[in-house]
């Protein structure tokens, strides 16, 4: 299993000392570099910026939000950041929910397989340059049928440095995953749990059973999930640090009945602290929300305690179908830890 950073999402205002732990995590052999974009700062900007101090480490959108950007543009940036960075960027992409697609972006949330797929397939057309791109989707038209009639098929003017860029989708759902296995070069979870690898490996295989062509389930196939990691010898001081995380994810990130992070938690078997988080935190009481998060959930998604205890809890990730385990903390402390035990 490989290491990778994540830089996690921005809050108020630019973290500080990014640039020092990613320099720090080049050097200790990390693979890769990962950024985020909510509703604030965007994916692009960070990885471009950060990355250009890097020489080795991959760097991937953790998640760039389809509705944020048509499939073209998309496509142009990758195109872009590979030239720019030698052939190191991967591209993590992720239809998000519908109160920040809807809410935020002003688009129409359902039938996210579909659109899905029909934003890959492009984005994969434009990438490869084998010809002017047109597309006859539901959701997606080109060129666009209506407007003054002058639009036409085009191909990308700056030819690629590779002809196929990796495409991660990021997935929660059964069926996306599934989807994920089908048309994408890797998968992004969240909340993985070792106990849930032999559910997701059927997820997963599924996909793989519809592939088609010349996109084989190759071995090289990726899973990157971001793990929560505190470094603690007092096992319940570093679960408290983490609790307000989950409760946060499970509470308030999405409307009740449409929050894909809260149902990962409950297929877990978790659905009855799930109720009572969610009805906590969205009728106000976020203090009492995470207190009722519990220790056992903390353990399943995240790596906490001593280093004695993370290198044993290590070895269960990786028996699982996790590749890559991206670690976001912002204590070089706990990179340098990681680095060990990597060995």
């Amino acid at each position: 299993m490989k290491f990778g950073y994540h830089s996690g999402y921005w809050s108020a205002k630019p973290p500080t000392g990014v640039e020092g732990l990613v320099a720090e995590a080049e050097r200790l052999g990390f693979d890769s570099l990962w950024t985020a974009e909510a509703y604030g700062s965007d994916a692009v900007a960070p990885l471009a910026w950060w990355g250009a101090r890097t020489e080795r480490l991959r760097l991937g959108t953790g998640i760039m939000q389809m509705s944020a950007r048509t499939p073209t543009a998309t496509a142009m940036t990758a195109l872009t950041l590979d030239h720019l960075s030698g052939g190191r960027f991967v591209l993590g992409l992720g239809a998000s929910g519908p109160q920040v697609v809807e809410g935020w972006y002003g688009l129409p949330y359902p039938k996210p397989l579909a659109r899905t797929r029909e934003y890959v397939d492009i984005v994969r057309a434009v990438i490869a340059r084998e010809r002017p791109v047109e597309y006859a989707g539901e959701h997606y038209r080109l060129p666009f049928p209506g407007g003054t009639g002058l639009g036409k098929p085009l191909k990308s003017t700056l030819h690629p440095l590779r002809r196929e860029i990796p495409i991660l989708l990021a997935a929660e759902g059964p069926k996306n995953v599934a989807l994920a296995g089908e048309i994408a070069d890797g998968w992004l979870p969240f909340f993985f749990s070792p106990r849930s690898d032999a559910y997701y490996r059927e997820r997963l295989a599924e996909g793989f059973r519809k592939r088609s062509g010349e996109r084989s389930p190759a071995a090289d196939f990726e899973v990157l999930v971001s793990a929560p990691i505190v470094l603690d010898d007092d096992l319940e001081r570093g679960i408290d640090k983490l609790r307000p995380l989950i409760a946060l994810y499970v509470g308030g990130m999405g409307a009740k009945g449409a929050n894909f992070h809260a149902d990962v938690v409950a297929r877990m078997g978790y659905e009855a602290d799930v109720e009572k988080i969610q009805n906590l935190y969205l009728a106000g009481h976020k203090k009492d929300a995470v207190a009722a998060v519990p220790a056992a959930l903390v353990q399943d998604v995240a790596l906490v305690g001593g280093k004695d205890k993370i290198r044993d809890d290590l070895a269960a990730w990786d028996e699982t179908v996790v590749t890559t385990m991206l670690v976001r903390d912002e204590d070089p402390r706990v990179l340098r830890t990681i680095a060990e035990l990597m060995d």
